[in-house]
Formats: C-alpha cells, structure tokens, sequence
C-alpha cells in the first residue's frame, strides 16, 4: 500500500531548516529594531536566549545541509 503522505526527503527537511534558520535571523533583527538605547537585564537576557535560538537553527541547518549531501570542507585553519 503506497503512503499518501510519504516522509520528507532530506531536500524538504533541509528546505524546512532554513525556514526556521531565517525566522530566527528575523527575530534577532526585530530584537535589535527595538532595542532601547540603554538595554536593561531583561534586554540582555532576551538577546542571549534569541542568539541561543539563531546558533541551534543555524546547527540544523548544517546539519540538515550535510545529510542532503552538501557537505563543506572545514573553513577554519589547522
């Protein structure tokens, strides 16, 4: 019996990662948009929790990236 959904190939998956790569880069800027000139805690503590968000997005991405088999050389020096 065939699927009527079948599962997303690495291609969706790695498509939908960097929807949610480019969301998080959206909410950061937004964050900076809005910035008081004089951030409070409650700022700071916001801007760590949405660059947490933006670096895990960023981690499936490449993750996503190599498992549809666009893997990267390293860019850092040895």
């Amino acid at each position: 019996m065939t699927d009527l959904y079948p599962a997303a190939d690495q291609r969706e998956l790695l498509r939908q990662a960097a929807t949610a790569h480019t969301t998080a880069a959206a909410e950061v800027e937004a964050f900076l948009r809005r910035l008081p000139e004089v951030p409070d805690p409650a700022d700071v503590t916001e801007y760590a929790n949405l660059l947490s968000r933006a670096e895990r997005a960023r981690d499936d991405l490449l993750a996503a990236a190599d498992a549809a088999g666009l893997r990267l050389p390293s860019l850092e020096s040895e």
